[in-house]
């Protein structure tokens, strides 16, 4: 569980991001002393006015939902814990238009049906026109569990505020967008999982209940909003297990505790994978596409819309939720359908679908067939080489800097972000795959040509791109030697070959001696050995220099972030120069 935070005071906190949304939507206002954030008066004609709210700590809903095409307004309680009745009531009867009545929506949790209830009686005693719908979609709670509370309302919910909103902003009656909320309501299902619970900002550990935590191998499937617990926990489970779960909660006909929707051939369904909070977008991405995957194959449901982002979040929540939605007919005629009032603009910073109806209404399934770029294929040379020798040679290097992998590993965990060890390994066992496979020819600048395109396809980052540089390079620097007779690739003019590829790879980076990069190891190699055309000597200077490199402070690369250098000074070895070096150990001990 994450308990490092930026604040330490939580009310200072939700009042200073509830001002925030007065600088990224200039359309909105803000109420310090009631925590409401309502739409500024535009002149528009009158529409209903939709008002939503609850506990903060759930951003971006609701506030961040205020805005044309969606809420009207919205009050904002502490973290967790529901506003006030005067603070709603104000919001009604103070900051809204109430000519054409007044729509509360807000999610299914007691204490803001209750502030939230009570607001909309003395406003209708106020004689303002008003309707109340607490909206329920969890199904990790089933009905035997929930009782008379019903549903809890998580993040399906931003569906319904949508619709609503958007039906609102054309104008339509009160009863007709009442009524719409309660149909979309009852026509959705969502259900969270969590691999931890949150830590509320500016609170101790030990004030969280008992359980703080989710045990590393396990995760809590229905985890609601504000830390409750779901239906079960699932140990050392796979995201497919977890999914195929949590899709059979949705959506099994024959669980009378969950089953709140029935689904037929020709329903058609909007699938809403929702961020809790704590998940990188990367890994939400990858949750989509699994659950879209599952829903196609198990349930032949391919959704009209995919919706994702973090829409109703639980703070720093280490979780997601998916949310289906399936469109009933409004009977409210063309351009006031479920899918039609969802894909309608919206001026609020929390509302992120930014796909135009016309955009999915032009969306293939039909594979879109790549331009073929041919490659020109390497032009034979005659520079020969014993393809024996070499095979001999090189593996002896390759093996030796595979052997040497966790070391690299350990040096770049301490100076890096630990990926070089693995990065060079990989990168070997490719061109070591590729000579004991392949008949090579005798062509030494063929033979190079292919070990520069295996090592550009197998390695990534920085050392990845150095070494097909210079090995690409190389390639150009021996064909450069070819006299245009046939003969054998010497030392000497491996060296030439070395040196025009050095100075290559010096127009893509500043690296040079001294500056702690992978360059204190080759470019003493290339030096001495196009000085004394000896192989050995030119590995003694490529030790040397990786030796050196224990004493530099780094100029280049992650290592110039790193601190602590009084531990490492004098002990740790740039990762790539050395695992550099002990590739050209290798070879050159099986000369």
């Amino acid at each position: 569980m994450q308990t490092k935070h930026f604040f330490s005071e939580p009310n200072h906190l939700v009042l200073t991001a509830l001002h925030s949304l007065t600088i990224t939507n200039p359309s909105v206002a803000f109420d310090p002393e009631n925590k409401i954030v309502f739409r500024r008066p535009d002149g528009s004609s009158s529409k209903v006015s939709v008002i939503s709210g609850g506990g903060s700590g759930h951003e971006p809903a609701f506030a961040g939902y205020v805005g044309k095409g969606l809420l009207t307004a919205s009050v904002a309680g502490t973290i967790f814990a529901s506003p006030s009745a005067e603070q709603v009531r104000k919001a009604v009867m103070e900051c809204v238009n109430t000519d054409k009545g007044v729509l509360i929506l807000i999610v299914n949790y007691t204490g803001d049906v209750l502030n939230f209830g009570m607001a909309a009686e003395m406003a209708k005693a106020a004689g303002i026109p008003i309707e109340f719908l607490a909206i329920g979609d969890d199904v990790g709670v089933g009905r035997k569990k929930g009782g008379k509370v019903g549903r809890r309302g998580i993040g399906g919910s931003v569906l319904v505020l949508k619709i609503a909103g958007a039906l609102a902003e054309l104008g339509a009656s009160l009863e007709d967008v009442y009524r719409i909320a309660r149909l979309t309501t009852t026509n959705l299902v969502s259900l969270g999982s969590s691999l931890d619970r949150v830590h509320i900002p500016g609170h101790e550990f030990s004030e969280l209940s008992p359980g703080e935590s989710v045990p590393a191998d396990e995760v809590e499937v229905g985890m609601g909003i504000h830390n409750e617990p779901g239906s079960h926990r699932m140990k050392s489970t796979t995201l497919d297990e977890l999914i195929r779960t949590m899709l059979l909660q949705l959506l099994d006909p024959t669980d009378q505790d969950r089953a709140y929707i029935t689904h037929e051939t020709e329903d058609s369904f909007v699938l809403l994978i929702n961020n809790l909070g704590g998940l990188s977008t990367l890994e939400l991405c990858g949750i989509t596409n699994e659950v879209f995957i599952r829903l196609v194959r198990d349930y032949n449901i391919t959704p009209v819309r995919t919706i994702q982002g973090t829409f109703l979040s639980s703070l720093n929540g280490l979780g997601f939720s998916i949310s289906l939605l399936k469109l009933a007919n409004t009977g409210l005629g063309p351009g006031r359908s479920m899918l039609e009032l969802l894909d309608a603009p919206a001026e609020a910073v929390g509302w992120a679908a930014p796909i135009r109806m016309s955009t999915w209404a032009n969306s293939s399934d039909i594979p879109v067939v790549l331009k073929k770029t041919k490659m020109a294929e390497e032009q034979p040379s005659n520079l020969k080489v014993d393809s024996a020798l070499l095979k001999k040679t090189v593996s002896a290097g390759l093996k030796r800097l595979m052997d040497t992998e966790p070391l690299v590993t350990r040096f770049d965990t301490i100076l890096g972000d630990g990926d070089c060890g693995v990065g060079l390994k990989r990168g070997a066992e490719a061109v070591l795959k590729l000579l004991e496979q392949t008949n090579l020819p005798d062509d030494m600048v063929v033979v190079m040509s292919k070990i520069a395109g295996v090592v550009e396809n197998n390695m990534d980052g920085t050392s990845g791109a150095i070494y097909s540089i210079f090995l690409n390079s190389l390639v150009q620097g021996l064909r450069q030697q070819d006299a245009g007779s046939t003969s054998v690739v010497t030392s000497q003019k491996w060296a030439a070959a070395l040196n025009y590829s050095l100075s290559a790879l010096g127009k893509y980076t500043p690296a040079q001696i001294g500056d702690r990069t992978l360059l204190d190891a080759l470019a003493p190699f290339c030096m001495v050995l196009m000085e004394t055309h000896d192989v050995r000597a030119a590995v003694k200077a490529a030790r040397e220099g990786t030796e050196a490199t224990k004493y530099m402070k780094a100029s280049l690369g992650r290592s110039v972030y790193v601190g602590g250098e009084e531990e490492w000074l004098g002990k740790v070895p740039d990762p790539g120069a050395y695992g550099l070096c002990e590739f050209l150990v290798g070879l050159a001990e099986a000369i």
